[in-house]
């Protein structure tokens, strides 16, 4: 199975990691698998499309700090196919609750399947990963456990939204730290602490991937709004019409509230208020934003993000793996130009 790693200028640790990312391949498509045919076409609908898989990749890149002969010993590549199951299991869910068309391309599992049976493959894949991490010991359980209760608490945060008199960018900063950054940041402290490094570099490297998912979903917020639908997969503006803002709404919302708001972005937001209901309306309101500069504010953010988490890196030791580390940091924003 070929899998392309992205260039993270270490061409050595490319090579090495590469045949365990095609090991995490094999094991995640045959975790998906289910015994009856129908049921295998819905769960495995979400890992078929592709995907990224950057959270496997961050464990075996962080495994690398560890003992080298560990790095990619089979609880590694069990925990790395588990943070992808994680991953994927959320997807089902966000889906329904986003009532999202299409996801990676193609259309989401709620819209051929019903949103009954996408939550019902989506607790499948859960129960699944949970079992990959049982096999780890209570510390790797202990940690999951609280990943998976961020995942749900940023969940339901971001349906409740934020009590009154709170910052709203810094709360939906923190519904990202727990929606994504949570399971990126247990990716890298997986591989680190699975393949003999110590608690403080596991440490790090958590603080690390917290950091780097949030900078990863704040791009994303550009992206969603700067890409076509081809190249996201994801029909750009979904949020909009959901009522979910994203970071750019929120930075205008920010403004609104302070003064400072132009015409341009106050058009914006009194069209979001509007019917978004036909893709025309909303086509609009995503080519007003695009042509807006809190667009470009935003990018900025990702940018700050990412400079923080390669920031985080500091104590650990100069050499291939924090080389790499850096690189996927980038890679997280370099989507952006």
């Amino acid at each position: 199975m070929n899998v392309q790693t992205p260039d993270l200028h270490v061409p050595d640790l490319e090579l090495r990691i590469t045949p365990g990312l095609e090991a995490v391949e094999r094991r995640l498509l045959d975790s998906v698998s289910s015994s009856r045919d129908l049921m295998d076409e819905l769960t495995r609908h979400l890992a078929v499309a592709g995907g990224k898989r950057m959270r496997p990749l961050l464990t075996l890149v962080c495994a690398q700090l560890g003992d080298p002969e560990r790095a990619l010993d089979d609880k590694v590549l069990t925990a790395a196919t588990a943070v992808e199951l994680t991953h994927l299991a959320s997807l089902y869910h966000d889906d329904v609750m986003d009532s999202a068309p299409t996801r990676r391309g193609v259309p989401s599992a709620q819209r051929l399947w019903g949103n009954n049976r996408a939550i019902l493959a989506g607790d499948i894949l859960f129960a699944r990963a949970s079992l990959l991490i049982a096999s780890l010991g209570s510390q790797m359980v202990d940690h999951h456990a609280r990943t998976f209760e961020r995942l749900c608490e940023g969940q339901l945060n971001e349906t409740f939204g934020p009590t009154p008199g709170a910052d709203h960018v810094d709360f939906y900063l923190q519904v990202l730290a727990d929606k994504t950054g949570s399971l990126v940041s247990a990716a890298a402290s997986f591989g680190a602490l699975l393949a003999g490094a110590s608690e403080s570099v596991g440490d790090i490297v958590s603080d690390f991937g917290e950091k780097v998912g949030v900078a990863f979903q704040i791009a994303d917020d550009v992206l969603d709004l700067a890409s076509s639908g081809e190249q996201s997969g994801k029909t750009p503006g979904t949020d909009l019409r959901e009522g979910v803002d994203t970071l750019p709404v929120l930075l205008l919302r920010r403004r609104e509230a302070s003064g400072a708001i132009d015409p341009a972005g106050a058009r914006i937001l009194r069209d979001l208020a509007g019917d978004l209901s036909s893709d025309e309306a909303l086509a609009d309101v995503v080519e007003q934003l695009r042509a807006h500069d809190v667009v470009e504010e935003t990018r900025e953010l990702a940018r700050a993000w990412a400079r923080d988490a390669v920031q985080a890196l500091e104590d650990l030791p100069e050499g291939e793996a924090r080389t790499a580390l850096v690189s996927f940091a980038n890679l997280m924003v370099d989507r952006l130009v």
